[in-house]
């Protein structure tokens, strides 16, 4: 078994599902598509399981439903700027109608 790919540098931020259908397919992939142009490693945590932020598998398995929160953590280069994407894009509900 790995241990964490993030390093001790490591920033989070909680951010709460707004959007109606929660953390879905769609949602996964439009989440995963924006951290993975970052250069940072990015995990996202719900309930203590922890998962790779470019994974839509592995955020789909999360079940993130509307009113939940994760904690997503990035480490790297361009970690603070990928956290203020991501939380941007779970506020913007990940462009669905509200």
């Amino acid at each position: 078994m790995t241990g964490p790919l993030l390093s001790k540098d490591t920033i989070s931020r909680d951010m709460v599902i707004i959007n109606q259908r929660g953390l879905h397919a769609r949602a996964s992939a439009k989440f995963v598509q924006l951290a993975a142009g970052f250069q940072a490693t990015i995990e996202v945590e719900k309930d203590g399981v922890r998962v790779g932020g470019t994974s839509i598998m592995g955020l789909m398995m999360l079940a993130a439903s509307p009113g939940c929160s994760i904690r997503v953590s990035a480490s790297g280069p361009e970690a603070r700027q990928a956290l203020s994407a991501l939380e941007e894009l779970v506020a913007s509900r990940f462009g669905e109608e509200a």
